[in-house]
């Protein structure tokens, strides 16, 4: 026997109506307030700790105010640091995304072992930075490495190239184009998938060519994709360093040195927090200068499906 069967009714109205109605904008920065504890406690925090830091000095004798800039803008080694990084983005970056574009249509395409390719060319991107670091030091080894025994078996001279600042760069660079590559195809595979095929069907049919078709039908498609990887891209290649601790520690005579090696040097070998500090704003002053440009420049050219 329930209680409708013996005549007592509940008032539905009481019963259905919510304790109260969350307003909109409430409930969405409730929503948000997780990821923004996150974001404020491991980036907005710290980026703000850095700049006091930089600007009041993080010890006593250390500059205060501008100062630790002054420092950093008269210092040798930080414009090495500050050149080689921007050599090395302008050089790596474009050619990661553009080989990265050529192996996803390449394994786009159907053909035996297609599985196999895929593996092989997204590989290094699965490698920790530090083995992808070893391999390449092992390979640039001046005496048993496979590069120089390769250089000999054609008849020219072993080099030493991480030894000598005129190939040190260069040689880093294959390392960083190496490891980044797979992992911009992946994402280029990923956006050449969803490309509706009609689109190449009636080009076909109207008798477009195979460049013809990729250059104003798969290329235009793939500006979100290239937005995003491009930014991807710089970012890494101001932050990726690890591979310098395996294979030159920023030698020979700073010829390899990046930026966050040289924050990090400065930080924890000759102990100038507040400099490091000063270091680290400007790097990231970089980051979000460079994404902005970026973004102003493509996104008037991108079309969104």
């Amino acid at each position: 026997m329930t209680l409708e069967d013996s005549g007592f009714r509940l008032p539905r109205r009481r019963l259905l109506a919510p304790l109260g109605r969350i307003p909109d904008p409430v409930f969405a920065w409730l929503i948000l307030l997780p990821a923004l504890i996150g974001l404020s406690t491991f980036s907005i925090v710290p980026m703000a700790i850095g700049i006091w830091n930089s600007l009041q000095g993080a010890r006593s004798g250390e500059p205060m105010g501008l100062g630790q800039y002054q420092a950093m803008i008269g210092d040798p080694i930080f414009s090495t640091a500050l050149v080689n990084n921007l050599l090395f983005s302008v050089v790596t970056v474009p050619i990661s995304l553009a080989l990265a574009m050529l192996m996803a249509v390449l394994v786009n395409r159907r053909f035996h072992g297609r599985a196999l390719a895929r593996l092989a060319f997204f590989t290094p991107a699965m490698l920790p930075v530090v083995g992808a670091a070893s391999i390449w030091l092992f390979m640039y080894q001046p005496d048993f490495g496979v590069i120089n025994s390769l250089l000999e078996t054609l008849g020219l001279a072993r080099q030493n190239l991480l030894g000598q600042p005129s190939t040190v760069l260069p040689a880093l660079m294959v390392v960083m184009v190496w490891k980044e590559a797979g992992f911009f195809m992946l994402l280029y595979l990923a956006a050449l998938q969803s490309i509706p095929g009609e689109l190449n069907e009636a080009a076909v049919l109207e008798g477009a060519g195979g460049w013809y078709r990729f250059r104003r039908i798969t290329f235009p498609l793939l500006m979100p994709t290239t937005l995003f990887a491009l930014i991807i891209a710089v970012a890494n290649s101001f932050k990726h360093v690890d591979f310098l601790f395996v294979m030159t520690q920023g030698g020979p005579a700073n010829a390899s040195t990046l930026l966050l090696y040289h924050i990090w040097d400065t930080a924890f070998i000759q102990f100038r927090p507040g400099y490091a500090a000063a270091v680290s704003t400007f790097l990231v002053t970089i980051l979000v200068i460079l994404a902005v440009v970026q973004i102003r420049l493509l996104d008037r050219r991108i079309h969104y499906r």
